[in-house]
């Protein structure tokens, strides 16, 4: 049987990617694989946005080639930001990849999986045993599927930005604001409810900005058709742009019970000088406003954010001015970075504050956002929240891992129920009982299976004692 395996690296854009190759996949006749070593295609979907991310890419690929090495017949594909970016270099360094795709290709990905696909036949007992000796091939990223992936979906509205800030390579790989008609967005979104999902979430780069090329309606007006369909429980949605939350959008927030109580507003910093050096189009008083007025709609709502440091020209005054940002927002959660050049924008052109003074930097503004994200937390712990499992823990697969509205992650014991019941009741009722900066811990009281069902109690764990003797 052909089947296929996918690895995401960077943003929602990217696993939202992954899903449709995934579809598409599905669609010709692929299994979805759990493991490269058993799969006819492997996918690299890559990002570009930070160092690290450029990096492991590569090295992944260094990795596939002893995949190439023990079955020519596999098909090793990259796309994505870096596809996009690095193409030409890519196919002349990377020799062995049999075919490299662009963020606006992924038609074509799908088109190539269906033109395979015929010659996909059952591997043969050596080539098998080669591609055994090739495990381990080191630390993967997640791959597109499992068996708890169909209750979260992602629903592309746009591609690219037509802001450039002057940090960000994604204008530069993914093009200008390219807006999805409303009619296609909603014609997805029933396709994933239909499917089993649970949370719905809509992605764009800057996803307020959103237009319906047919109509013009705005995002507000998208929000308000998507939370309307039959079947849905949650619907959230990534990333926001400051000049585009508007006093519509703050309205419409606030009176739409399936959106999710939590808002993603990157600041990036809390200093106008480094605001305008990062093209960012608003002030910190601009942001703080905007900030005003979405709690004034929306006041159990949390807030969480993006935030770089070390960005060139940055003083200690500028770091300073975000670390009082902080304080005063308390963010539920923050995204914290040291700055990292891209090849092809302007700061990568300017004089680099050092990685050493980066990380120190970073250190402080951790301290700080840390010490809210703990405080919020620990007003958890007493109380009973339901959030939306996610399978076994990666740490501890005796336990579960879950998410809140507020997209807080919250691991418990397991009181032995299986994939099956959790998939059909994947909404947890957990009592929270200890808090961490990571996250809550907490034991199951009940399962539902849908948002607003009334929960099944699940009894405690008891202890054997005979057996314990």
């Amino acid at each position: 049987m052909a089947s296929i395996y996918i690895e995401t690296f960077g943003c929602q854009m990217n696993e939202a990617d992954s899903r449709y190759i995934a579809d598409r996949a599905v669609a010709a006749g692929y299994e979805i694989a759990s493991d490269a070593t058993r799969a006819s295609v492997v996918v690299l979907n890559t990002c570009t946005v930070r160092d690290n991310a450029e990096r492991r890419a590569y090295g992944r690929m260094s990795h596939f080639k002893a995949l190439k090495v023990a079955d020519p017949s596999l098909k090793l594909v990259v796309c994505g930001c870096l596809a996009e970016q690095d193409r030409d270099r890519m196919q002349k360094t990377v020799p062995y990849l049999d075919a490299v795709f662009g963020t606006s290709e992924l038609v074509r990905l799908g088109d190539a999986l269906a033109q395979w696909r015929p010659a996909f036949g059952d591997p043969t007992d050596e080539t098998s045993e080669l591609r055994a000796l090739v495990q381990p091939l080191g630390g993967a990223a997640d791959c597109v599927s499992d068996a708890y992936s169909h209750l979260r979906s992602f629903v592309t509205v746009q591609r690219g930005c037509s802001y450039y800030c002057t940090f960000c390579i994604v204008p530069h790989v993914r093009g200008r604001f390219d807006h999805r008609p409303m009619a296609e967005i909603l014609g997805d979104a029933r396709h994933a409810i239909a499917a089993g999902t649970r949370e719905l979430t809509l992605v764009g780069q800057t996803v307020n900005a959103y237009r319906d090329p047919a109509n013009g309606a705005d995002f507000p007006d998208l929000l308000e058709a998507v939370a309307s369909l039959e079947g849905l429980d949650r619907l959230t949605f990534l990333t926001s742009h400051p000049k585009d939350f508007t006093p519509k959008l703050a309205r419409t927030l606030g009176t739409l019970p399936s959106l999710n109580p939590r808002l993603h507003l990157p600041v990036q910093s809390g200093s106008n000088p480094i605001l305008r050096r990062m093209n960012r189009k608003y002030t910190v008083e601009t942001y703080e406003a905007k900030i005003a007025l979405f709690r004034e709609h929306c006041p159990d709502w949390v807030l969480t954010t993006d935030l770089i440091v070390a960005f060139p020209g940055e003083s200690e005054v500028d770091l300073e001015a975000t670390l009082a940002l902080c304080e005063r927002m308390r963010f539920a959660q923050a995204f914290m970075f040291v700055y990292s050049p891209r090849r092809g924008t302007p700061a990568a052109h300017w004089e680099q504050i050092s990685a050493e003074v980066g990380g120190e930097r970073l250190r402080r503004l951790a301290d700080v956002v840390n010490a809210g994200m703990r405080e919020l937390h620990q007003s958890k712990v007493g109380s009973v929240m339901r959030a939306l499992v996610q399978g076994p823990s990666r740490k501890d697969p005796s336990k579960l891992a879950a998410k809140t509205t507020e997209n807080m992650t919250v691991v418990l014991p397991n009181p032995g129920l299986d994939e099956a019941a959790l998939i059909v009741r994947p909404w947890l009722d957990v009592r929270i009982e200890g808090a961490h900066v990571w996250g809550l811990t907490g034991t199951l009281r009940g399962i539902a299976e849908r948002f607003d069902a009334v929960a099944e109690s699940v009894a405690a764990p008891s202890l054997d004692l005979i057996a314990a003797n």
